[in-house]
């Protein structure tokens, strides 16, 4: 069974910076399109970043173009999350989730499209 593993989070001042990780157990990785969401207080979980299975392609939600970039490592099993210029708006938890589908926004955008998630990295920014 996949299991994933998010860390890298803390607590950074507005303006800061942060890069969190994404680890994906098993064999398989570099089938899977990996996805970060995120969860505000309150909030539903939302799409913030993709990647597909070999890196070639990205995808950022709109409030993060040009602040957020997704990498991945295959060697590694290893996806990230290079987080700049962070605002207290992005507080929130942040998790990834990892599937073999094709990579388009038909499936990534949604948490329903995966089962598998790890338990969360939090990101705390302050003003």
């Amino acid at each position: 069974q996949v299991q994933v593993v998010e860390s890298g989070g803390g607590l950074v001042q507005a303006g800061g910076s942060l890069r969190l990780s994404c680890v994906v157990s098993g064999r398989f990785f570099s089938t899977y399109v990996v996805t970060w969401f995120r969860q505000g207080p309150g909030k539903e979980r939302e799409f913030q970043a993709a990647i597909s299975q070999s890196g070639d392609r990205t995808d950022l939600a709109r409030s993060v173009k040009g602040r957020f970039t997704i990498s991945r490592d295959n060697a590694k099993n290893t996806v990230y999350l290079q987080m700049n210029s962070l605002k207290p708006e992005d507080t929130a938890v942040y998790y990834c989730a990892a599937a073999a589908t094709p990579f388009s926004s038909s499936y990534y955008y949604h948490p329903g499209q995966y089962d598998t998630w790890g338990q969360g990295t939090q990101v705390t920014v302050s003003s």
